[in-house]
């Protein structure tokens, strides 16, 4: 703290003063001491800032080259998909240096065409490509591009329902409405449109089959978040499908022919529905089926129409 006054001017005041000269000094220096802590503050302030832009200018280069390294991931990853592997190119055939040639060696040396293949093999081969089909749809949206996903039944969520309510839609009155237990947390809304002679008080408390992983909808202002599914004639009459006897909400619907996990959910653009459910029937026997293949709950039995046979489900 010394070095901050002058002497020459300490002892100036001094004589000046003699009294109050030492307290006028001290008060110079204290003053030219704060004046140096300010100063050395201020400068950590600008320091300080500036460390802090070029540290928001780094995280900005960093977060650009993150966005590059997974553009160039993606690249190689569809790149390694697509390309032919290795093993499929075979290898030219070579004759051995020291045989002759003859008309017989020539004659074998000649490629003939393979045979065609079985049965068996052509069955082995389209369940191994439909295996690979269903392991390479949910990796990566890339898939897409080179393989074509199957378009069938195992793709629909169809599972038993218990109607808790129903009543007529507010603003459409063919439309009704439906309140239902899937064996979730909550129950689901269902915007439904039954034929004119059914019964609602019948329906509180029925069991019932329903497309579950629709996407949600708005349907005349009530959002709509099932299909519930139902067996229809020419004439307009309809009938919901029953579950068999003992089943339970939330117990899934399978096709012993179409195995499977169904979509989360099924996309509009892909039209799955649309391209299923003309193969949705009611058989002579009520029963209800898709391609021949029955509905069915495991362990408990078939899904049927409770009168109807020979009709279209929807």
């Amino acid at each position: 703290m010394d070095n901050l006054f002058n002497p020459s001017l300490e002892a100036a005041l001094k004589k000046l003063d003699p009294e109050d000269g030492e307290q006028i000094v001290e008060y110079f220096k204290t003053h030219a001491l704060l004046s140096r802590e300010k100063a050395l503050l201020q400068a950590s302030v600008r320091d300080q800032k500036k460390l802090l832009v070029e540290n928001g200018k780094l995280k900005k280069d960093i977060e650009q080259l993150r966005v590059q390294l997974q553009d160039k991931q993606r690249r190689r990853t569809v790149k390694a998909l697509f390309s032919p592997p290795l093993s499929t190119i075979s290898p030219a055939p070579t004759t051995p240096v020291n045989q002759p040639p003859s008309p017989a060696g020539a004659a074998a040396a000649v490629p003939t065409n393979p045979p065609p293949p079985s049965s068996h093999d052509q069955r082995e081969r389209h369940s191994r490509r439909r295996r690979g089909e269903r392991k390479a749809r949910p990796t990566s949206d890339t898939l897409s591009l080179g393989a074509e996903p199957r378009v069938d039944v195992s793709r629909l969520d169809l599972r038993v329902g218990r109607i808790i309510s129903v009543r007529r839609h507010p603003l459409a009155e063919a439309l009704t409405v439906q309140e239902v237990d899937l064996g979730e947390n909550a129950p689901r809304m269902v915007v439904s449109k039954l034929g004119a002679k059914t019964h609602l008080e019948e329906l509180q408390g029925a069991l019932a089959v329903l497309l579950c992983n629709v996407k949600a909808c708005k349907v005349r202002g009530v959002v709509s978040k099932a299909r519930l599914l139902c067996c229809s004639t020419s004439d307009d009459v309809s009938e919901m499908l029953v579950p068999p006897t003992g089943s339970a909400p939330g117990d899934r619907v399978t096709f012993n022919n179409y195995p499977g996990d169904p979509d989360r959910e099924l996309q509009s653009k892909q039209r799955i529905w649309e391209l299923i459910q003309p193969d949705l029937q009611v058989d002579c026997r009520g029963m209800a089926n898709y391609k021949g293949c029955r509905f069915e709950v495991k362990g408990k039995g078939l899904c049927r129409a409770p009168s109807l046979t020979n009709c279209v489900i929807r």
